[in-house]
């Protein structure tokens, strides 16, 4: 009987610990999903102290249209690289005067619909690129992987015209944005997120829904308008087809 109670006991105890540890595991569980998720915050660049020696024919884009919101990626963290960029020195956003100028239409038209911009990138220099092409070469930095390119080899990324080693961006007239609502500042979705690289950001794709083909849509109509081109793989890219600067790679920091 005492060799039966105490095996009883032990029984009971150990039963009572996976009680307990199993309610510590919901709770711990139960804590994670309910943390909050921080949302994207776009930066003032109002509050930026701006060293304002641009090169002739460039400008800073929030002086232009003061009613966009400007979430500068590559000046974060939160970019394909995972780290801030190389000459990037500010959350800045600078343009060519003559994009600014066609870009300050768009903004006008879409405000008229109750929508307001959203610029992830305008001018890069060169130097930045020169950065993504290094990152590209390092196949053992992948912890930005399942967030940007999780079925895809960052080694191809060039190849499949996500990346380029001569952008656009470095002659000033090409720019990343999207939608976002202009009553509540919230982003309109666009089926995928920026920078993402993968069939479903591609304009066309069958992997997005009808509303969200009509919010690209709506975007691209509006920079067709006043003269930008798209790009086929990237629903957030356009380049000002008669640019300024066609055939010059600019290399000034943003700052």
């Amino acid at each position: 009987m005492n060799k039966l109670r105490y095996r009883g006991t032990r029984l009971g105890l150990l039963l009572g610990a996976m009680i307990v540890s199993g309610a510590a595991l919901l709770g711990v569980m139960a804590t994670a999903a309910a943390a909050p998720v921080t949302p994207e915050t776009p930066f003032t660049p109002s509050t930026v102290v701006k060293k304002n020696n641009l090169p002739g024919g460039f400008v800073y884009l929030d002086e232009v249209i003061p009613s966009a919101q400007y979430e500068i990626r590559y000046y974060s963290e939160n970019n394909f690289t995972g780290t801030r960029v190389d000459g990037y020195k500010a959350p800045l956003a600078i343009f060519s005067k003559t994009a600014a100028a066609a870009l300050k239409k768009v903004s006008e038209d879409l405000e008229q619909k109750g929508y307001i911009l959203r610029v992830y990138d305008a001018y890069r220099p060169q130097q930045a690129v020169n950065h993504f092409v290094r990152w590209s070469q390092d196949a053992g930095d992948l912890k930005m992987k399942a967030q940007y390119y999780p079925k895809l080899d960052k080694r191809n990324l060039f190849k499949l015209g996500f990346i380029a080693k001569k952008s656009g961006h470095s002659r000033g007239s090409t720019i990343d944005l999207t939608l976002a609502q202009k009553s509540t500042g919230k982003l309109v979705d666009m089926g995928s997120p920026y920078d993402f690289f993968g069939e479903i950001s591609y304009y066309n794709t069958n992997l997005i829904s009808s509303t969200q083909h009509a919010n690209r849509k709506l975007l691209k109509d509006a920079m067709v308008k006043q003269g930008f081109k798209p790009y086929a793989k990237e629903w957030w890219h356009f380049t000002l087809i008669k640019e300024p600067y066609p055939k010059q790679y600019f290399n000034f920091k943003v700052e």
